[in-house]
């Protein structure tokens, strides 16, 4: 029995010793941190208003000579267009061309101030709402887009600024927002809020629409690019109807 004890521990003796000769299982090394991650580069924060548009040539705008009448043409690619088409409009003259394609009531709202005020203008003129009716930044009633306009000439008139208020081009359809209707019911009803709201608070309306609607009130062929956004032929139409809004603004008492 004895013996048999004896054997016994001696075993156990030896599974203990196999036990410490068996390899370590492998690991994994840890490697040195001492140099940082790579810093990813920062993402570009959208712009929604455009603020970065014209954010270096309004640096570079020194403030209105004495006598200076600076005009700020505010809107949207109607606007930025007319540059195009017909740069002499604004060579030689104190006319700065304020426009961004696509650009709703919402977005021009927020730039009104970097855009317009901070340039010291005489006179406004402000053209927009097309793209709301689009939906370009979500569908827009009536009464938003009529507020987002009455913003901007609460902006201007509190800033000494005279402001035209020019009509919605005549169009039959959106060429970029084919699913949608016709949009002439809206336009013809936002521009009689523009026509009776100039009246009531001392703004000049600017009626493009009577000029260049044909008898359906679509814009008329020979001036239009794509049945919303006008020719040469069309700002050749524009323009002494916005001198003279221009003119009318600027001899206001």
């Amino acid at each position: 029995m004895m013996a048999s004890k004896l054997n016994q521990v001696r075993l156990l003796c030896s599974l203990l010793f196999s036990l410490f000769l068996l390899p370590l299982p492998a690991q994994t090394p840890v490697l040195a941190t001492n140099q940082p991650a790579k810093a990813k580069p920062a993402a570009r924060p959208p712009d929604f208003a455009g603020l970065h548009r014209y954010r270096e040539a309004n640096a570079k705008l020194s403030a209105p000579a004495p006598g200076e009448n600076r005009i700020v043409f505010f809107g949207d690619s109607i606007t930025e267009a007319w540059n195009r088409y017909h740069k002499e409009f604004f060579t030689g003259r104190p006319y700065f061309d304020r426009g961004i394609s696509g650009q709703t009531t919402s977005q021009m709202v927020i730039r009104f101030r970097p855009d317009v005020i901070a340039l010291k203008p005489k006179v406004v003129v402000i053209l927009a709402g097309i793209n709301d009716i689009a939906g370009n930044t979500g569908l827009a009633t009536l009464e938003e887009i009529e507020g987002n306009l009455t913003s901007m000439v609460e902006l201007a008139k509190a800033n000494g600024i005279r402001v035209v208020l020019a009509s919605a081009l005549p169009a039959d359809r959106l060429p970029w927002r084919r699913e949608l209707p016709n949009p002439t019911e809206k336009i013809l009803a936002l521009n009689a809020w523009l026509k009776d709201y100039a009246a009531k608070n001392g703004c000049v309306y600017l009626d493009y629409f009577s000029a260049m609607a044909d008898p359906q009130n679509a814009m008329k062929k020979e001036l239009q690019e794509d049945a919303v956004h006008p020719n040469k032929a069309g700002y050749a139409v524009m323009e002494p109807l916005a001198e003279k809004a221009i003119a009318e603004a600027s001899s206001a008492k």
